[in-house]
């Protein structure tokens, strides 16, 4: 039997070189931020090579388109008042500074 885990999301994806660290939280059913809100725990680590990641990530996005098309899930438009991480500037490439 494989093992399982369960885990409420991804709280954090680290690159470093050609290593990819995906680590997979919890809410904790004791710890408390300053608001009372639960805090997320790290309960697994990832860790694959660049091109898993990116095979991972193209899986995911298929799953997602699937559910979408579903129905499953829905997609809602950022607010306006957020701004766009390259501020905006449709010039500027929208990239991450771990991937530079």
């Amino acid at each position: 039997m494989n093992q399982e885990l369960f885990a409420d999301g991804i709280g954090e994806i680290t690159v470093s070189g050609s290593i990819i660290r995906i680590d997979f939280v919890s809410l904790s059913a004791t710890d408390k931020d300053i608001s009372g809100h639960p805090k997320p725990v790290v309960r697994q680590r990832i860790i694959m090579p660049l091109d898993g990641f990116a095979n991972a990530a193209d899986l995911m996005s298929k799953a997602v388109k699937g559910l979408e098309e579903a129905g499953a899930i829905r997609r809602t438009p950022p607010p306006a008042d957020v701004v766009p991480p390259n501020g905006g500037d449709a010039n500027r490439p929208n990239r991450s500074p771990n991937f530079s």
